[in-house]
């Protein structure tokens, strides 16, 4: 750690212990820290009940984070490193999560799992997400395939959406505008602008919600160090549709659909900035989600159909197009105060087809059918929470993986916690044994130069035990240790004479940790969220992934109408590979850490009907590199306004 980050850290720890000498002399009352969370059982369940650390981002949360995608408020969670977030408005995500990779981070939509098939890894991808759209999310660590499937071996990021205002008729506008620069840039262009429109209510028994968003960012380019006219643009736009009927008092019914489209520039190292080069990506998605409610218990059916088509237009043009379909129908019951149980039948579908061009043709051509390219999976699994009388609660879970490629699976869960009360709230002790299960990607399976039939799936052990104590309205602080091994690994291999292909590397990987998190209410209207997370990679695996990363946000409520907050962000050095056209291979070479702060101011008028609000990030224009030879964003500044009717 070097010595600047000593003396913020010092700083943090300042205000800390300031906080604590402090009396509390303002009447305002004191947001609660008694959280609801749903993630980790599918009933609503009081946090200090649930015995994982899950992290919620409350819509408050994200008001306070107005003008930043969702990408970029969750990379500032404990645990969690999202690249590329800091870079052009278009650069691809990388998710690394507990030592990860975007394969083993599993998205959630209104519960419901997304996955892309036309992606190399069947991962989502978050920027397809529009920010204000969105409601809470909470963000579950640790393997979870017992209750969400494939996939959720490091995490699972739980999305909800905005719901339909009680009124007859809301309606909210935001627009943002602001400057995009890399660090060497002192002039503030406007080049990023950021717009969305909402129309919700409920009518007696019939509710709606219609939404459009866009984004349009220039102003930098993909690479670093290129000419200044060289300016990379991006451009999305989102429409969200919500509608539900209560038919009866235990029946309703809900019917959703969305559309996600963005057309980002790009340049690559390769052929650099004189080749327009242009990636296009569509998604559209139906769902339907009935809900039947009876004594004790509930049935929900969630359906999802999900579209998508990538176009890469580039030196090495390519189109994919995925369609994929979600059924999970499961069934809730509380047999008393003490025993809640889930017990569900999980069903996913998904194809991919391709197109590329052959050496020696000219012509797009299919390169992956999807009359092959093609898997089912059908899974039954239970879960059941116990909560006691006397502190002793169990979350245990078991699933069975029928995949039409490989056969079944068992995948199982344990996660006992114990919380003794105390005058001054609890302390909690927390463990868990968990399994996960990640299958091969139709892209790493059938694509034809390095896709490889014979891939077997990842399998995740992971073991978490770790602590939580809560002070009644002041403060909660947890710590967690964690230990994933991963066995299978699939990794992009040189086999020799510039042959490449996906293989299964058969010694096994492990990657360990701490994160520490705490909540402090210093006073009514001062307010301290830190977390610090301590990653152990092996060498093959630390790419990109940082051993120490701190996150810290000061919040005041100067007043009944106006907020700011001050957030700080340290990323420790990092090694990335970068490919050497001279040997053929590529090279490791060492990002230097750095520290980032934020500022953030907003203002309520009107009876909190008009939300106006500036952040300026990288405050002193921090020089640093997120990817080797790729833009960072500098010093920028960004205005907006909110308005409720």
């Amino acid at each position: 750690m070097n010595q600047k980050t000593k003396v913020f850290g010092i700083l943090f720890l300042s205000i800390t212990v300031f906080g604590y000498a402090q009396k509390d002399q303002d009447s305002t009352e004191v947001q609660k820290l008694d959280e609801i969370v749903v993630t980790d059982s599918k009933f609503k369940l009081k946090r200090e009940n649930s015995g994982k650390v899950i992290t919620k981002i409350s819509q408050a949360d994200l008001e306070h984070q107005q003008g930043k995608s969702i990408a970029e408020i969750i990379t500032n969670t404990a645990g969690i490193e999202i690249n590329g977030t800091k870079s052009n408005a278009g650069q691809n995500l990388n998710y690394y999560i507990r030592g990860g990779r975007n394969r083993q981070v599993l998205v959630l939509i209104d519960g419901v799992a997304l996955t892309d098939a036309s992606q190399i890894a069947n991962d989502y991808d978050l920027r397809l997400l529009n920010a204000d759209q969105v409601e809470s999310i909470e963000i579950l660590k640790g393997a979870s395939s017992t209750l969400y499937g494939s996939g959720a071996a490091t995490a699972v990021i739980n999305i909800k959406l905005k719901q339909a205002s009680k009124e007859p008729i809301t309606a909210s506008f935001k627009s943002v505008f602001g400057s995009n620069q890399p660090q060497e840039t002192q002039v503030y262009y406007v080049e990023d602008f950021r717009n969305s429109v909402s129309v919700n209510g409920t009518l007696n028994k019939f509710s709606y919600l219609a939404s459009f968003g866009n984004q349009y960012t220039g102003g930098l380019s993909s690479l670093s160090g290129e000419i200044e006219s060289d300016k990379d643009v991006y451009n999305a736009i989102n429409g969200h549709f919500k509608m539900g009927y209560q038919f009866l008092e235990t029946f309703k019914m809900n019917l959703y659909g969305s559309f996600d489209d963005f057309k980002a520039d790009f340049d690559d190292s390769y052929s650099g900035p004189e080749i327009e080069d242009i990636a296009i990506t569509n998604q559209y998605r139906l769902g339907l989600s009935p809900e039947l409610n009876y004594k004790n218990g509930s049935i929900t059916l969630n359906v999802a159909y999900n579209y998508t088509n990538r176009e890469i237009n580039s030196s090495y043009p390519a189109i994919y197009k995925a369609k994929s379909f979600v059924g999970d129908i499961f069934n809730r019951y509380q047999f008393h105060n003490k025993l809640y149980m889930v017990l569900g039948l999980n069903a996913r579908l998904n194809n991919m087809e391709s197109f590329t061009i052959p050496y020696g043709s000219l012509n797009l051509e299919q390169s992956i059918n999807p009359d092959i390219a093609k898997f089912t999976l059908i899974d039954p699994y239970v879960n059941a929470v116990y909560v006691s009388d006397f502190g002793l609660n169990i979350n245990s879970g078991i699933r069975l993986n029928n995949h039409s490629e490989y056969g079944s699976k068992m995948v199982y869960s344990l996660n006992p916690s114990f919380k003794m009360k105390l005058d001054f709230g609890y302390i909690k002790g927390i463990g868990s044994y968990s399994t996960a299960y990640i299958t091969p990607s139709l892209y790493q399976l059938f694509e034809p130069t390095y896709g490889n039939s014979d891939l077997k799936p990842e399998e995740n052990v992971t073991i978490e035990v770790g602590t939580e104590i809560n002070v009644k309205d002041k403060a909660v602080f947890n710590l967690v240790y964690f230990s994933r091994k991963e066995t299978h690994f699939i990794d992009f291999m040189d086999l020799g004479n510039y042959v490449y292909q996906y293989k299964n590397i058969e010694d096994t990987f492990t990657a360990s940790g701490l994160e520490f998190n705490f909540d402090y209410n210093i006073s009514n209207r001062f307010k301290l969220r830190s977390n610090t997370t301590y990653t152990h990679v092996e060498e093959k695996l630390s790419l990109r992934i940082p051993k120490l990363k701190i996150n810290g946000t000061i919040l005041y409520q100067m007043s009944n109408t106006t907020l700011i907050s001050l957030s700080y962000q340290f990323n420790d050095s990092r090694k990335d590979a970068v490919y050497n056209s001279n040997t053929y291979i590529n090279d490791e070479i060492l990002l230097k850490s750095y520290n980032l702060f934020d500022f953030y101011v907003s203002h309520k008028l009107m009876k909190n009907k008009i939300l106006l609000f500036a952040n300026l990030t990288n405050v002193f224009n921090e020089n640093y590199e997120e990817l080797r030879g790729y833009s960072t964003r500098g010093r920028n500044i960004n205005l907006g306004f909110n308005i409720n009717l």
